[in-house]
Order: C-alpha cells, then structure tokens, then sequence
C-alpha cells in the first residue's frame, strides 16, 4: 500500500522499482482456487456411506473367494466413481472456458512513458491512465479526473454509474464507463476489494446438499440393519446345522441383496442425465448434486442487478410540459415506438427535447455485428439510453449532432449535478442545452419538478433537461442562465423478460423468492413490485458479510436456499447458499468458481427448468428406493421365513447374486431416467427435515416386501408340497415378482410425453436372462437351478404379477 502522497507527485515507477515491489507483493492477481487432484476427486466419491460398505462387503467376498460377488459390486463402486469424477472435470473445463480475464492490459506509468502492461504486471504505487471500456486493474486513489463515471456493479450491486473525483478511490474489477483519470495504485491482488472478497469465498467450506445428507443417513440405517438380518440368517443357518463356510457366504449375499448397491450409481447417473439436460439448456452444472438440490429448494434469494433486470439502463417514461409518453424498444436499439399515457402530444415539444437528449451527450451506440447480436453502449450506459429513446422519438444522433455542432462544454461534476453543452444553431445563433438532476433544473412546485419527483418515489433515475437560444455566443458563466425546462425522462434497469411468468411458477411450486441487492431501496422496491415479489421480500444496501448473513438466517430456520447472482459482491453467499447460482456470461469469475451451477445464458429462467429437473431426479430416486428396497427385504424375508415352511435353504448364495444383478442392474439404472411426474410442479417443495423415506414410502415398500415375500413363499411351499423343482421356482417367482414392481411404480408422466423405453427393454432383457437361469444348461450349473416345465413356468409369472398389479391399482385409486 503506497501513502497519500503518491497521489500528488503521480510521476511513476522506474523499472527498477517496479521489479521490486513485484518480487515484494506478487503477480496482480486474484489466487485461484486450487484444482483437486485425481485422488482427491475418486476419495470424495468414495466417502458415500453405501460405498464404504459396499467395499467392506467386497472385502468380506474377496476374502471368501466369492468371484462373482467380487466383480459385481467392484464394477458399481467403478461406475460410480468414474461417473461422478468424470462430470465434475467436464464441468471445471466448462466453468475455465468461460472465464475471461478481469483486467487483462493496464496503461501504466513506467521510466516516464505510458506503456500497455498484462494487468498481473501491475503493483501498488504504478500510476494507471484509465478511460471509458476500462476495467480497473488494481485498487487506486484517483490523481486526476475528467467526468470519471465507473460501473461498481459487479462490487456493490448499484445498477447506476458512480462519479469519481480526485482524491477518491476506485476499485479493481469496476468498469470505466466514461471520461478518463489517473490513479496511483494502492492495492492489488489478494489486498484488493476484489481479493478481499475472494477470500470470504474460500473462506466458506462448501455445504453438504440436502440429498447427500439424507443418502448418508440412510447409508447408515440401511447398513446397520442390512448386517444385522444377515446375521440373523446367519445363526438361524448355524442352529440348523449347516457349515459355517455356506452361511457365512450366505449371510454377505443377503447384505449385497438387501444394501441397494446400484443406488450410488443410479443417483449418479441420474444427476449426470439431469446434467446433460441442464447443458442442453445453456447451464453448467459444476457439481452433480446441485441438480436435485435445486428440487428441493424452499427459498430463491435472487441478486437484482443483470439477474431480475437486463443489468442496462433504459429510458421507460419521457414527461413534457402537456403530455406523458411511454417508450417501447429493446435493449439499446434507437428503435421502437412511444404511446401516449396522458395529456396531448406536441410533436415539436417531442422533436425538441429528442435533439436536447443526444446533443448534451456524450454516448454513441454501436450496430450490430456478426460476433455481437444487439445494439451496444459506447460509453455511459445511462447516455446511451438517452441517444437510444431519441432514436425511439424519431431523432437520431448522427443527423442532429451535424446539424447542431458543439461549441462547447461543461462536464457533468458531483457538485453541480448537471452538464451543459453549446452548440450553433442551423438558423443562426447558439443553442445551450443542460441536463441533470430535477432539482437542480427545475422550479419547485412546477408541474414537471412534481413529476419527476413522482418518478423518482416510484424508483426511476429522473433526468431534467433544459435550454435556451442565444443570438450571439454567450459567455461561459452564462450559458445556465434563463434556461427553459424542456421536459423530464425516466430511466430505469428494465426487467427480463419472462421474469413474473418465472415468478409466478415458483409461486405455484410452492417457493418463495426475496431480493437481496446492494442497489438502493425505493429503486429495488420499484423492481419488485414490477415482477411481483412482496416489499418484505427485499433486502436492499446489503453489503457481502450481510448476504451471508441473511443466507444463514434463513438455512438456520429451516429452508433450503439457492443464491442466484453475478457480482464479486454475490460469491461469498453463493458459497454460503444450499446451492449457488451464477451467471456465466455477464458474471464474474469469482462468482462463477464459488457457485454450483452457472448459466451460460444468463437467463433465470433456466433455474425454473432446473427445479423440475431436480424434483424429478429426486423422485426417481425414492422411486428406486421403493423398487430396490422392497426386493432387497422380499429376499431376506424369503430366507429367513423359508425354512419355518419346510425349505431348508430356499435360495443358494450364487441365486441370491443373480437376483440381485438382473434386478438392480439395468432396471434400476432406468427407473434412474423416468420423466417427471404430472404433478411435479404442482405440488409444494418437500419438507427439508424429511427423510427420504418419508410422506408414506417406507410404508410403501414394507407392504411391497411383504407381498413379494407372500407370494414367493406360497409358490415354493406348494411346489414342495407338490413335489416340483421348488427352490428353482421360489427363484424364478421372486426374480420376476421384482421385475414386474419395475413397471408398477413407474413415472406417470404427461400426455405428450414420451415414455422411457430404456425401463421396457431393460425389464425384458433381465426377464430373458432370469428365465435362462433354469434353462441354459451352462447357467443351470452355474447358479445351481433344476429345470420347470411349462405348466410350471406359467404359474411363476402368473403369480409374481400379483405385487405389481396390486400396487399399480393402489396407485391408480389414490390419483383418482
């Protein structure tokens, strides 16, 4: 940090000195976060409960020299893992590209020549030359200044341009937006207002989402009482009589059986086609459970800067002396049309204040190009406006400015609050035309001052302009003399399109939204009810500490919270947030590395698309937790009930396996990938504190297990009572009663919607291959399975449909 007095003497570095202070401070730059490395990225997906015990049963079968149960469940940690570390590596190569340098040259004093440098080049005590399009490199107090105008957005959250003064201070990563200054850096990199804040983000370990709290837990249940029925099975094995060995084999198929094993890796694959779908839609999703966190969001606190609003000024309102006028148009297109909203229409009245607005200007608007779609600001956005309204009251810039060349000029000053420009007249003389604050332009108790401050309650950025004709050129100090209000314009950050359709989505899905903002407050009120978010829902002149704050506040009672933003000033409570959300085109790079999705397109509404992904994808899951649990519990029950009826042993251990492989393998992955049910977004968001089991699914799959074990036991008690090959049927029932569930608690999806095929053709192909087992002479000695005749056969299928049917017309009664 360099003292007071290289503000004055702003003469610059020599070389030398440069090269000291760099090797003192470091490079200009923000540290970026460190890259995990490979190992890192396999032992965070390894950390999942249901993993750690899947490797203790993979221990248990190596141990055992049980090949078969070896490869399955190596092959599920395998996909998982490689799924799940593959997506986060796309995703860090689709955040890098992205990226884009904060300030990537500088204009910096050095040996007494102004020279172009790499902003990371820049240290504390260069003397920086900065001009409109400028991003500022470094934090440096201002030597010099000519109508300065930064954009502090991306910091602060204020929509509109500030003026800077010598002896003020401007920050790094605001953007110059016109007139030029000279500064002598004070702090860079780490130091930095952008640094500092940076160091907040890192600073905030990265939560936990509710989806992997809720797996964790139920990782442990499951693997607690998976163990202790397999023991139970075990004993009752051991009491009976039958080697140690057998029932110790037994005891881990039934706990490979029971733990749904294929559930890491349904939920990753899941999460990865929510992913793919996401990517479709212009977001990238830097880590897979931030898609289904986003289903269970309570809460969206949204930034309003560039995420409610276009983040560019534009002229809404223009009042003249007898009427009000409405403005259409788009962006900064000098197009569009304007309708009278009150009073009558004066068309010279318009002309006149039209010429006033992009003669004492200093804006222009560039066309569009082939690598940039819209019109765009050349200089101060809020200028630019005004030249684009002109345009949009049928006077356009380049014409007028020839025919009213300028003279002269007094800049715009924080002191006076105003700018006036001279300019020769066509017809003779000289025209002297001002602009600036109502107050400072217009009468008090005038019906224009009355309007403007109308305007000004209800949010708007109020402009008064103002002129007078002079025959001969006055002088200087009488140019603001006797000037004659020409009118008022109001301007304002334009809301997105689609914002209160987007609102009125999430109201109907059952989520709030608040506003948080560093912008002043009637301007973020006046937003907010444009869009249609109650007034307190708004959180205004919130500074980075305060958004986490109210983040946590809001965590601590209960919601679940997505932080949408763009800003520097955003990212810690991104960090903070459930989930955070960043815009990737417009937003920062500190905010995209702190966020867990970020949109390429910067449209909000693709989080609404991402809250129906992640209910669907959260739906799928407890879908398949119905599924794989309810057979899991049929086959322990089958084993542990079996010989009460008179079957010994009623599945081998290598049936068990096959059951298990045919049943959680590709079904299982494809219940994974079901389209969202009809009333997705019709119903509320689910309790936080619920588990994932609960609202009736536990119950659910108890009374699924208990039909599957029903029916399998009465086919293998009559077909031993019968003398019939029994335990090859009780193996055929219970696969195929597993199958059939498959279908019955599939997605009820939309008219229109297309079906998921891959759970058909997935369900068919494990159906061949069960009914292999007792007929390819290979499989028979390898699984241990007698062959069943026809007859036989018949009654296996027409029994095992039972459980599905019964829970397919359940379901059909309760949507009715």
């Amino acid at each position: 940090m360099v003292g007071q007095a290289g503000i004055t003497d702003a003469v610059g570095l020599t070389a030398a000195e440069a090269t000291e202070l760099r090797a003192r401070f470091g490079p200009n730059e923000v540290p970026p976060p460190p890259r995990p490395r490979v190992y890192r990225r396999v032992a965070g997906q390894l950390r999942d409960p249901l993993i750690l015990l899947l490797l203790a049963a993979m221990a248990v079968t190596i141990a055992l020299r049980d090949l078969t149960d070896t490869i399955v469940i190596g092959l599920v940690i395998v996909l998982n893992t490689t799924v799940g570390v593959v997506q986060e590596v796309r995703a860090d190569r689709a955040v890098a590209a992205l990226r884009r340098m904060a300030a990537p040259t500088a204009r910096v004093l050095r040996d007494g020549r102004t020279g172009l440098l790499p902003a990371a080049e820049v240290v504390p005590g260069d003397v920086v030359t900065l001009a409109g399009g400028d991003v500022v490199p470094a934090d440096a107090t201002i030597a010099t200044a000519d109508r300065l105008r930064v954009d502090e957005a991306a910091l602060t959250g204020e929509s509109v341009p500030v003026a800077r003064e010598a002896g003020e201070a401007v920050l790094a990563g605001t953007v110059v937006v016109s007139g030029t200054a000279r500064g002598v850096v004070t702090r860079i990199g780490g130091d930095s207002a952008l640094g500092r804040i940076a160091a907040l983000v890192s600073g905030q370990p990265r939560r936990r989402t509710p989806l992997q709290q809720k797996l964790a837990g139920l990782g442990r249940v499951l693997g607690a009482a998976c163990v202790a029925l397999s023991v139970l099975v075990m004993l009752a094995g051991l009491l009976r009589g039958l080697p140690a060995e057998e029932m110790v084999l037994t005891a881990v198929s039934l706990t490979v059986a029971a733990v749904p094993e294929s559930l890491p890796a349904v939920v990753t694959v899941a999460l990865a086609l929510g992913a793919y779908r996401m990517a479709q839609r212009h977001a990238v999703v830097r880590h897979l459970p931030a898609v289904e966190t986003l289903g269970s969001v309570t809460l969206v606190a949204t930034d309003k800067t560039g995420t409610l609003t276009e983040g560019r000024m534009s002229c809404a309102r223009v009042v003249l002396p007898g009427a009000v006028l409405a403005l259409s148009g788009t962006g900064y297109e000098p197009a569009g049309g304007s309708s009278t909203v009150e009073g009558r229409v004066d068309r010279r009245e318009i002309d006149r204040l039209a010429a006033d607005l992009v003669l004492c200007n200093d804006a222009d608007l560039a066309a569009p190009t082939p690598d940039r779609p819209d019109w765009a600001a050349v200089g101060d956005p809020m200028e630019a406006a005004l030249v684009a309204a002109a345009g949009r009251l049928g006077t356009f810039a380049e014409a007028t400015r020839r025919r009213y060349p300028r003279v002269g000029a007094i800049g715009f000053e924080t002191t006076r609050r105003r700018m006036t420009t001279l300019h020769r007249a066509p017809q003779g003389g000289y025209l002297v035309v001002s602009k600036g604050a109502p107050e400072v332009l217009l009468p008090q108790g005038g019906p224009l001052r009355d309007a403007a401050d109308r305007l000004s309650r209800d949010g708007y950025r109020v402009l008064a302009v103002a002129d007078a004709h002079h025959d001969a050129p006055p002088d200087r100090s009488e140019w603001e003399d006797a000037l004659r209000p020409r009118g008022v314009v109001a301007l304002t950050d334009p809301v997105r399109p689609g914002i209160p359709a987007l609102l009125r989505r999430f109201a109907a899905a059952g989520i709030s939204l608040a506003m948080v903002t560093g912008d002043h407050a009637a301007t973020a009120t006046a937003v907010a009810r444009r869009v249609g978010i109650p007034d307190d829902a708004v959180h205004a002149r919130i500074l980075p500490a305060a958004k986490m704050e109210l983040v946590a506040g809001w965590q601590s009672r209960g919601d679940v919270v997505a932080m949408t933003g763009d800003g520097v000033n955003d990212a810690p409570a991104l960090r903070r947030a459930d989930i955070g959300v960043a815009m990737g085109r417009g937003g920062t790079e500190v905010a995209r590395q702190a966020a867990d999705l970020v949109l390429a397109d910067d449209e909000l509404a693709t989080v609404g698309a991402a809250v129906e992904e992640g209910r669907r994808i959260y739906a799928n899951i407890r879908r398949f937790l119905w599924y794989a649990l309810s057979g899991g519990l049929a086959e322990v029950l089958v084993m542990l009930f079996g010989p009460l009826l008179g079957m010994a042993v009623p599945l081998l251990p290598a049936q068990i396996l096959w059951i298990n492989m045919l049943t959680h393998g590709l079904p299982g992955v494809a219940l994974g990938a079901e389209p969202p049910d009809r009333s997705v977004l019709d119903d509320p968001p689910r309790p936080p504190g619920e588990a994932i089991l609960g609202a009736g699914l536990s119950r659910r799959l108890l009374t699924t297990g208990a039909l599957i074990t029903a029916v399998t036991l009465g086919v293998g008690w009559w077909a031993a009572y019968t003398g019939r090959p029994w335990q090859s049927m009780v193996f055929l029932t219970l696969g195929f009663a597993q199958l059939g569930m498959a279908l019955a608690v599939r997605a009820r999806p939309a008219s229109g919607t297309r079906p998921n095929r891959a759970l058909y053709a997935a369900v068919a192909s494990s159906a061949l291959l069960q009914l292999a087992a007792v007929t390819v002479p290979g499989l028979r000695d390898l699984l241990g399975t007698r062959p069943v005749g026809a007859v036989d056969l018949v009654v296996c299928l027409a029994v095992a449909a039972v459980p599905g049917l019964a829970v397919a017309f359940a379901r059909r009664l309760a949507a009715d």
